[in-house]
């Protein structure tokens, strides 16, 4: 019964937030003409979902085109990059347009996820999918990791988002697999909200 209420609520949102998310699109098309943030809309990236099934994510793109190129062309920065479970500060990442940091600030980035959401890639609800090279961390706790849907909000980011590396958040995304429900789906729905407001770990 949790699985069916979580995707009909899943799908409705989704519906609902494509919707409103259609006229950002178009600001956004308009502000990259002008901008430093010239090249497509949407950024795709390949991630892992339930089941070990590979999907592509879309967000609002945020980098300079060929960004994963242009980081590993740094070894050392590609380096702390890892190191750092996969995150770099802000202001050493030489992928962020400047307009990519207002949507990242804001969270803007992720409103596209919704149309993954309705295709059931990922739910509103469930720990963050991860590229391949991160599901070393989870070690022998990869299946039980990839055992739930992703989802656009989890218990990690409401715990702090950025701010909390590996392994500790590991251990958040996997608390969240062991107490999956509807009370605390609500829960991480309502201090996501509080994070994205006060843009806690947000880069």
């Amino acid at each position: 019964m949790y699985c069916f209420i979580k995707r009909l609520i899943d799908i409705i949102v989704s519906i609902i937030a494509l919707i409103f998310v259609a006229p950002i699109t178009l600001i956004i098309l308009v502000i990259d003409s002008f901008g430093d943030n010239k090249g497509p809309v949407f950024y795709k990236q390949r991630r892992i979902g339930k089941n070990h099934k590979p999907f592509y994510i879309y967000k609002y793109r945020s980098m300079v085109v060929d960004a994963e190129k242009k980081l590993k062309e740094n070894p050392r920065l590609y380096k702390k990059y890892v190191e750092n479970s996969y995150k770099l500060p802000p202001d050493e990442d030489p992928r962020i347009t400047k307009f990519g940091h207002f949507l990242r600030k804001s969270s803007l980035d992720e409103l596209p996820q919704f149309l993954n959401i309705l295709k059931g890639d990922m739910s509103l609800i469930g720990p963050r999918p991860i590229v391949e090279p991160e599901l070393e961390v989870y070690g022998d706790r990869v299946d039980k990791f990839l055992s739930v849907t992703p989802g656009a909000m989890g218990y990690w980011q409401a715990s702090g988002r950025s701010s909390i590396g590996y392994p500790e958040r590991c251990e958040l995304e996997l608390y969240y697999v062991d107490h999956a429900s509807l009370w605390f789906d609500c829960k991480i729905l309502f201090k996501n909200i509080v994070s994205i407001f006060k843009a806690d770990g947000a880069y």
